[in-house]
């Protein structure tokens, strides 16, 4: 398993369409990922709904885990798009 920080930049945070494109990211990928935030609360990060039900603001970290398959590839693209759209 390959874990990872991120603090989210973007103003409004994880909503809708930033959601939608990483879910996209995500299923393009071999690998669970699953996003952890401060106070514990996870989801799958394939799944929209669970995503943008963590509530996720800007200024806030967040913890990705990569597990299964290319985790090395997988972690590497999913922090690239986090980077660049959130």
């Amino acid at each position: 398993m390959k874990t990872f920080e991120y603090t989210i930049t973007d103003p409004v945070g994880i909503h809708a369409r930033p959601a939608g494109l990483l879910v996209k990211a995500v299923k393009a990928c071999d690998s669970a990922v699953t996003i952890t935030t401060k106070d514990g609360k996870s989801a799958d990060a394939k799944k929209l709904l669970a995503l943008m039900g963590l509530g996720i603001k800007q200024g806030d970290t967040i913890t990705v885990s990569v597990d299964g398959g290319s985790e090395d590839a997988s972690a590497a693209a999913i922090e690239k798009f986090l980077k660049e759209n959130l």
